[in-house]
């Protein structure tokens, strides 16, 4: 085998490193095509069956009787299975194991899997599902936050968070809001329904296909389900068509269906529900409602707020006490507040069970305090913006910074103000440089008075604008969740072949991970391959969930190729003609490997001669967050690595006769850190705006008495379109901010931007407030309907007065 000649230099048109720099999406050709495959795309293999759950009707009962003889009579019909078929554990769950795979004794909520018909096609299945025969004798369920809250319905135990002397704060209050406040639920609409494919092999052994963004928990699912060891199961993921955190916790129940169906009968087994089965049946963002009392100075400081936060859990726990957490540590959204005192609980309802969305409980924590200064501002007289300002960590902000006018805020200690309620302090605290940058260039202050001056002579469309800021924690805040792995394999020829823990849903993930892994071998990126995720390449994975997909196997990756390059480096060395002492010094950059501004040699020779040479050409790469704790009976604490910070200024048109109204301008500016590739970043900002837009506006989530879910489909729920975008949408990313401890000095990005949809909020308050005097009473989700009652509400004040 002959081996090129050194290279003097490397070539000028040699590619510089892909990291920080805009690309293409790794699948994005595959999508638009329609080439890429999901788990539904996958072909049935020889002698698949097709499983069809049979589900409670009812939402809580005891089930008295069950027949299945006229399903199972029924040919190409090969199973029909109950909770007693199951040969492990029937009960499974994402934390507490309370969730029965197939329910035995009672339901406890509308969907709530009893039986499983297997046959040989989806539609005979589904035919015999509906001849499976299940008596009930229906018992009183529990259908809302309020009423459990009266049954003392709950899961776990409060978890209460406090400091300061809140009686002080209220003494000296000049004003004081309180009231109730609730958010609604939102349905994930991924554009892929959950879907499983289980492949029996050989000796017990089982290859699962599902749609999850923890393939390690369906791994441990299955297994526990069917009484096997891990080791017999293994599950890949290909990628998914969304997740949004509807698959977290919620793939595992259908996979282990599929296995189960697939353990029976010796067949591979396929499951996919249909759009109304997936809305009616899963779980949503969990519907948040606060009892609230806050104290403000008359120059609209925080002074305390004493808050008891309640979230629908739904039928079983999932990840609602988790969920409860954040939105307890998001209460503070991005100000200092003194004196507090937060308590939650979890309610247990005869719903579907509620599970992870974007953002995890934390934009409902954090609309309860920003809609408590929207009413503060509202009652003081006081532009929202101005009040947001005097209130944000760290010393007191002047406003003029901001082109805003008023004074900064008189704080006693300005030192001290710099640390959450839970005792973590807000390092790298960017909300000043972003509400300079941001309301400045958007033109904020001109922009309201203008906004005023149309209002004051236009009697039936009025305009508003609002400006919000975030600050959001990123961890998964149980610390043993906070790790990763990677495997990266090189080939003689200099190709390289990726697997890491995180799963592709549409994200990005799998290109920033190409452009980590291809910045640190010093290759193209078109010469990395990144694997389907598996269980049986990258065990013991965490979700890719809680924004942490690629600071986590990013820092993975990152580890096993440093491995590779202190193994390469001795056999360049040897090549180069460098000395050994030297080899620490030679560089991996744009295909070659050599010293700075010396001879270098083709990446793909020097892999050669590594294979050559007997060197591995194999590393796997580990990492785990240092630092979180925290401890919940204290309340006290380091949940969060670090905190991710934007901002939006939002403008709104509103018509005064029928309630609707359109996004007329968006402003963005988003903390990203240094940008691992800022065109996936852009997307996920953008998009996260959206999805939190339509969260507050449009999604509404509908049950009947019964409580069965009516909201199924894209005719009776609404999700933003493309005509819900503004008509003008700025978008930018913070210049110059590395986080330190992260890979290349990024900064998560998939949750955090969720929260600028509350901007939208603000300024739709403030159109309305232009209707009437007095605090806006608008309810959540501001749909066409709540702006017009919110309206004529002004009107009548307007009348009265």
């Amino acid at each position: 085998m002959t081996q090129n000649p050194t290279h003097n230099a490397r070539p000028e048109a040699a590619p510089r490193s892909p990291l920080h720099r805009p690309a293409h999406h790794e699948s994005g050709a595959q999508h638009v095509t329609g080439r890429a495959r999901y788990i539904d795309d996958l072909p049935d293999p020889p002698g698949a069956v097709w499983c069809a759950p049979v589900v409670s009707p009812i939402a809580r009962g005891r089930i008295v009787s069950r027949d299945a003889t006229a399903a199972r009579a029924m040919p190409g019909v090969r199973a029909v299975l109950f909770g007693e078929d199951v040969p492990g554990r029937n009960l499974i769950g994402a934390v507490i194991h309370d969730e029965p795979v197939l329910a035995t004794e009672e339901v406890f909520a509308v969907g709530q899997a009893v039986a499983l018909v297997v046959a040989d096609d989806p539609h005979l299945a589904a035919k015999a599902a509906a001849a499976v025969a299940i008596e009930y004798a229906e018992l009183p369920a529990i259908l809302s936050i309020e009423a459990a809250i009266a049954a003392e319905a709950y899961i776990g135990v409060p978890h209460v968070i406090a400091r300061g002397d809140l009686e002080a704060a209220f003494a000296q209050a000049a004003h004081v809001v309180e009231g109730t406040m609730r958010t609604g639920a939102q349905d994930h609409f991924y554009l892929e329904t959950h879907a499983a494919l289980v492949w029996p092999e050989e000796a017990g052994c089982f290859k699962v296909f599902s749609s999850t963004q923890h393939p390690s928990e369906v791994q441990r699912e299955i297994a526990a389900v069917l009484g096997i060891g891990a080791h017999r199961v293994v599950c890949e993921v290909p990628r998914m068509g969304g997740g949004f955190g509807g698959k977290e916790s919620q793939a595992s129940p259908f996979a282990c269906m599929a296995a189960l169906a697939a353990w029976h009968t010796g067949r591979p087994a396929r499951i996919w529900l249909e759009r109304g089965q997936d809305m009616a049946w899963t779980g949503k963002r969990h519907p948040f409602e606060s009892k609230f009392r806050a104290a403000f100075g008359p120059d609209g400081a925080i002074l305390g707020l004493d808050v008891q936060l309640y979230c629908d859990a739904g039928w079983s726990a999932d990840l609602s006490l988790a969920i409860l957490d954040r939105g307890l540590f998001h209460l503070d959204s991005s100000f200092f507040i003194p004196a507090v005192r937060y308590e939650g609980r979890a309610c247990r309802t005869n719903t579907p069970s509620n599970t992870a969305f974007r953002g995890f409980g934390g934009p409902q924590g954090m609309f309860v305090t920003d809609e408590i200064i929207n009413r503060a501002s509202e009652a003081l007289g006081l532009d929202p913006a101005l009040v947001r300002l005097r209130n944000f960590y760290g010393p007191p902000m002047n406003p003029a910074e901001a082109g805003l006018e008023g004074a900064p805020l008189r704080a006693a200690d300005p030192g001290a103000r710099d640390r959450t309620h839970y005792g973590q302090q807000v390092k790298h605290n960017r909300l000043p440089r972003i509400a300079r940058e941001l309301l400045t260039g958007s033109r904020y202050a001109a922009r309201r008075a203008e906004i005023e001056a149309f209002n004051a002579t236009s009697p039936w469309v009025k305009r508003g604008i609002g400006f919000q800021p975030v600050k959001f924690g990123i961890s998964f805040t149980k610390g043993f969740l906070n790790q990763a792995g990677a495997l990266v394999l090189i080939y003689p020829d200099g190709t390289v072949q990726l697997n890491h823990g995180g799963t592709e849903m549409g994200q990005g993930l799998h290109t920033k991970m190409a452009a980590v892994c291809a910045h640190e071998l010093g290759v193209r990126t078109d010469a990395v391959r990144v694997m389907h995720t598996s269980t049986e390449k990258v065990p013991n994975t965490s979700a890719t969930a809680a924004s942490s997909g690629s600071d986590l196997n990013g820092q993975a990756v990152r580890e096993a190729c440093a491995t590779l390059r202190g193994r390469l480096r001795p056999v360049a060395a040897g090549m180069l003609g460098v000395d050994a002492s030297e080899a620490s010094r030679i560089e991996f950059e744009g295909g070659y490997v050599g010293l700075p501004g010396g001879n270098v040699r083709a990446f793909s020779d020097v892999c050669t001669q590594a294979w050559l040479q007997q060197v591995s050409l194999s590393s796997t790469g580990f990492y785990r967050t240092p630092g979180i704790n925290y401890d919940p009976v204290a309340g006290r604490g380091e949940p969060f690595y670090y905190f991710a910070f934007g901002g939006a200024v939002c403008e709104v048109e509103l018509n005064g006769l029928t309630g609707e109204h359109r996004l007329t301008r968006v402003d963005i500016l988003h903390d990203v850190g240094a940008s691992l590739v800022p065109t996936i970043d852009r997307g996920q900002v953008e998009g996260a705006f959206a999805q939190g837009y339509g969260w507050l506006t449009c999604e509404e989530v509908l049950f009947d008495a019964k409580g069965h879910c009516k909201t199924t489909g894209p005719s009776t729920y609404k999700i933003p379109a493309v005509g819900d975008m503004p008509l003008d949408f700025f978008v930018n990313l913070l210049d110059d901010a590395p986080q330190p401890g992260v890979i290349g000095g990024s900064k998560a990005v998939g949750e955090p931007p969720f929260m600028l949809g509350i901007a939208a909020i603000t300024a739709l308050r403030h159109g309305i407030s232009a209707f009437g005097p007095g605090v806006v009473s608008l309810a959540s989700p501001a749909t066409p309907e709540a702006l017009l009652r919110a309206i004529e509400a002004q009107r009548g004040r307007q009348a009265a007065s």
